[in-house]
């Protein structure tokens, strides 16, 4: 069952990765409860060995790539986030001080206080691309204009899943030009 959860996850971040174009430093916000994966309520059943799961299929497919991955706490840590202390050191974030647990932080964000090299707590933070695994509200942490992306896959486990892009706002009406590449 673990098995086919990390293969999902794995799968929907390859998928991401394809569309949304992203450069390495730059951040992935994933949101998860483990609750609706397993097919309970979000917030009723966390779940450690499920994050373990999805953790394994998402984390080293970003890390390969250079690309910062941000864990969304639960509503309990007010949607805090997980990242590596070089990551909110080198775009400026305050730093606060808490650790996550499964009933207080979720485990998907407890699973990646474990397994990053340094991790620290942020309140906010502006990422380029993310995914939302069971309806946990990421749209908070990404930079405007949120566009979404649909993959092949809908669900992880039996959670709704949602795709995110973002990309540079467009300015300057009729007469303005944009870049491409920036799309």
């Amino acid at each position: 069952m673990y098995e086919e959860m990390t293969k999902e996850a794995e799968t929907a971040v390859k998928e991401l990765l394809e569309t949304a174009r992203l450069k390495p430093e730059d951040i992935f916000v994933v949101g998860c409860s483990s609750s609706e994966v397993s097919g309970h309520n979000i917030g009723s059943f966390s779940n450690t060995e499920i994050a373990d799961a999805l953790l394994a299929g998402i984390y080293p497919e970003l890390k390969k790539r250079g690309i910062y991955l941000a864990a969304q706490c639960c509503e309990h840590l007010n949607r805090a986030l997980i990242i590596e202390r070089k990551a909110a050191v080198k775009y400026r974030i305050p730093i606060v001080n808490v650790v996550p647990q499964p009933k207080a932080g979720g485990s998907f964000a407890t699973a990646a206080y474990h397994a990053f090299d340094d991790p620290v707590a942020v309140e906010e933070l502006a990422a380029q691309a993310g995914m939302d695994i069971g309806d946990t509200l990421i749209g908070m942490h990404l930079q405007p204009v949120a566009v979404p992306v649909r993959i092949s896959l809908k669900k992880v486990g039996e959670a709704n899943l949602v795709c995110a892009r973002t990309r540079p706002k467009y300015i300057g009406g009729e007469r303005a030009h944009y870049d491409g590449k920036l799309l």
